[in-house]
């Protein structure tokens, strides 16, 4: 029909994580032909089987037209849509493989959230720099059970391209899975992926017992923090007090299915992270990304307390409550930096 995007042609979905997952289902369920890459054998077997990712989305029974694949190369070959989801940290390798593999004329979705460590670089910048070609970015508060079970969530596609945001929004919209565009991709992905440092802090506060005061001082503390560093990295102010930025932010912070909230509350219990991480199958991505963050602070000389403090209780040993201590103890100083 004639004003409306031409959002024809097959998808490939690379990485069967929860995420991963989910939105190859919803795409499947629209009538698209979507191939699902999963890095693990089990996990292929087990959706050709049962109709159902027993490792990362259980008592889900996948749509009978998605097909799932161990092997990345057959899967992007002739796509006109690749959406990749692999975890951040292995973006990089997994992509490295596929250059040759993915169509000049495919579109490209990042809907992974991190930093990589080392390089520093977002998701769709290791793509960018891999596939020379512009990378959109799905980002904002989306945890995949609710998704997956069709209850009302929002999100933000961010593209370079107006009309490839249309395309692309068009492709991925449902009724109760609404996509906003933007032109923010920076903001988005420094957004999606510093959130989920917060909610490891927003864990520790709940863990230890410290109240809604300090959660929501914590939130909104955080906020201001990951504002600071995306901009000075080029990102608007406004993208953060959007869907992916304060609404991915809060959703994280305090919703039980968060891994890194988690994560964070078992630390405040008193538990040892490496206990905490090996007794789960699912990545949480704050993890590595407090590493990458607090090394990005420093690199852009941005001030970042609350990253810091998790930095230093994740990898320098530093118990949670001295790190409430240190924050709450730090020189006064007014609100907004404009303000004097």
């Amino acid at each position: 029909m004639a004003g409306f995007p031409d959002i024809s042609g097959s998808i490939a979905v690379v990485g069967a994580g929860s995420w991963g997952t989910t939105l190859a289902a919803i795409l499947s369920e629209k009538g698209y032909d979507v191939t699902l890459w999963a890095h693990e054998p089990e996990v292929v077997q087990q959706i050709a089987r049962t109709r159902v990712n027993h490792l990362y989305l259980p008592e889900t029974v996948l749509p009978s037209n998605l097909h799932a694949t161990g092997d990345p190369v057959s899967a992007v070959r002739k796509a006109r849509y690749v959406i990749s989801v692999v975890p951040t940290q292995f973006v990089r390798s997994v992509f490295s493989v596929l250059v040759p593999s993915v169509p000049d004329e495919a579109l490209v979705v990042s809907a992974s959230k991190g930093v990589e460590i080392g390089t520093l670089e977002t998701p769709s910048g290791i793509l960018t720099q891999l596939l020379r070609r512009p990378v959109s970015v799905l980002s904002g508060p989306s945890f995949a059970r609710e998704v997956i079970s069709k209850r009302p969530t929002a999100v933000t596609l961010a593209t370079q391209d107006r009309s490839t945001g249309l395309v692309l929004q068009e492709l991925l919209n449902t009724d109760f899975f609404r996509v906003y565009t933007h032109d923010d991709t920076v903001g988005a992905e420094i957004g999606g992926a510093l959130k989920n440092v917060i909610a490891i802090a927003s864990g520790i506060c709940d863990g230890l017992g410290l109240g809604h005061n300090a959660r929501a001082a914590l939130i909104t503390r955080g906020l201001s923090e990951i504002s600071r560093l995306g901009v000075c990295m080029g990102a608007r102010e406004v993208t953060f007090f959007g869907l992916s930025g304060l609404g991915d932010l809060v959703l994280t912070c305090t919703g039980p299915l968060s891994r890194n909230y988690t994560v964070g509350y078992e630390l405040g219990k008193g538990r040892r992270l490496a206990d905490i991480v090996s007794g789960t199958q699912s990545i949480a991505e704050g993890v590595t990304t407090s590493l990458s963050a607090y090394e990005l602070s420093r690199k852009n000389s941005v001030e970042m307390p609350i990253t810091e403090q998790v930095y230093l209780t994740l990898y320098r040993d530093k118990s949670p409550a001295e790190a409430v201590l240190d924050l709450m103890n730090r020189s006064l100083k007014a609100e907004f930096n404009a303000y004097s």
